[in-house]
């Protein structure tokens, strides 16, 4: 029996410089998503949005100047992935950026460890010393593992919330210089575009989960720029030579037949740079598939 899909609004757009991933709730809940997990036999609760700041009522300078806004913003997001899995739901947190993922993760593993596949453009480990940007969307994972702003190492509990072991990259492709060295000394398991081009995402895809199988269950986290812009224009940091349409798709029904899907973040929506909001409705068709 499926489990019940719990989904959860975060309207967080404070990680990044562009602005419009706040809207990308309403444009995956426009694409219909909640009907589309029914007509395949879910039981669905969409319980809201999350409140978060208006950017505009935040300092200026934005970056680092936002992290106690994200951090409060991943702190309820932790507490509420937390309940879901208590409750034997699944949850599905839709962003937002990346940031968000700082909180969701670290909810779901609360009380039991999961495995983590991080589809995704960018690595997503650099810390405020590293970042050239500042940009928080750029340092969930970093924070994920222990490293950086004590405001998301410490959120929800003390500590690293994940272990190497226990996470996998696939689709990186933009990795900045110390960030690329973090990610390699960490002993993560990655799967850059030229390692899919070469092997093929389904062999890649099951040698990731195969990695994984000693987890019961699995979080996916689905930056939608692990796409190619023309599948997923809608974003706020695309890089050409992403995942086509359907080696996405494959992923998931990889995925789906092969792993126990505990959760899952849907981030990076931009739907002021999209086009008839189509990069929602190829996400809409990713988490149909990814469940089956």
């Amino acid at each position: 029996m499926n489990k019940p899909v719990r989904i959860i609004g975060v309207p967080l757009d404070l990680g990044q410089a562009r602005r419009g991933v706040d809207m990308g709730p309403s444009a995956l809940r426009y694409a219909e998503l909640e009907k589309h997990l029914r007509q395949l036999g879910h039981t669905v609760e969409d319980i809201g949005n999350i409140t978060t700041p208006v950017r505009d009522t935040l300092p200026a300078e934005g970056g680092l100047a936002f992290l106690p806004s994200v951090g409060a913003a991943c702190e309820e997001v932790y507490e509420i992935g937390r309940q879901a899995i208590a409750d034997g739901a699944l949850p599905i947190f839709v962003g937002g950026d990346h940031s968000i993922a700082a909180g969701t993760v670290g909810g779901v593993t609360h009380d039991e460890p999961c495995g983590v596949l991080w589809i995704d453009a960018h690595g997503d480990c650099n810390t405020p010393e590293t970042s050239p940007s500042g940009n928080l969307h750029g340092m969930p994972l970093a924070a994920l593992l222990g490293h950086g702003a004590d405001q998301l190492v410490n959120l929800g509990r003390q500590g690293p919330k994940l272990q190497p072991n226990q996470v996998i990259l696939i689709g990186i492709r933009d990795l900045d210089r110390e960030e690329r060295a973090f990610i390699k000394q960490s002993g993560m398991g990655v799967y850059t575009m030229h390692e899919i081009d070469e092997r093929g995402i389904a062999t890649v895809a099951k040698e990731a989960l195969t990695r994984l199988s000693y987890f019961s269950r699995l979080h996916i986290s689905l930056d939608m720029d692990s796409l190619d812009p023309t599948a997923a224009a809608g974003v706020g940091t695309p890089v050409k030579g992403g995942l086509s349409y359907r080696e996405t798709h494959l992923l998931m029904e990889i995925i789906a037949a092969n792993a126990t899907v505990g959760s899952i973040d849907v981030v990076e929506i931009n739907p002021i740079l999209d086009n008839k909001n189509q990069t929602s409705e190829v996400a809409d068709e990713m988490i149909a598939s990814l469940l089956g």
